[in-house]
């Protein structure tokens, strides 16, 4: 199995619209690139601690490519808008690709290239393209968020 981290804003919505697709064999909701270790959710939402809200997507590459993934990321939210997501304002919903490796940043910096390129977008790509950091999984709670409550997405 492999492993692939995105940020695209709140990470209940971009949590289930991974778990839809097929080769992911699992998703968990979290927080990384901030500063402060184990952070809540009370903490990450105060805007002080630089996380942002993500998804770990575990998957299997006979059955999907990374490349499918950031497919789907960059069809899930806008990337062309600064740390926001719909409602939600702050650098906690900021759009971001974390690589595990350099074959996912090549091809993460190749992906946004081309669709920065491709005139589909209003305006240039905001994500940011980091190394992974550690992954704070979010309280139990969040886990599968809209799935545990039979709701389709957030409704942004």
């Amino acid at each position: 199995m492999n492993i692939a981290t995105f940020a695209a804003g709140c990470f209940w919505g971009i949590e289930l619209h991974f778990s839809k697709l097929p080769g992911v064999t699992g998703t968990a909701v979290g927080y990384m690139g901030g500063h402060n270790s184990n952070p809540s959710y009370q903490d990450v939402c105060t805007g002080d601690t630089n996380h942002a809200e993500v998804v770990q997507v575990t998957f299997d590459k006979q059955e999907t490519s990374y490349e499918e993934l950031l497919n789907a990321f960059w069809a899930a939210h806008n990337p062309t808008t600064l740390n926001r997501q719909g409602p939600d304002i702050g650098t906690q919903y900021r759009s971001a690709i974390f690589y595990h490796n350099e074959a996912q940043k090549t091809f993460a910096e190749l992906s946004k290239e081309k669709l920065d390129n491709s005139g589909l977008l209003p305006s240039k790509i905001v994500t940011e393209i980091v190394p992974v950091e550690t992954f704070w999984p979010a309280e139990e709670y969040h886990q599968k968020y809209l799935e545990k409550r039979g709701m389709g997405g957030c409704g942004i």
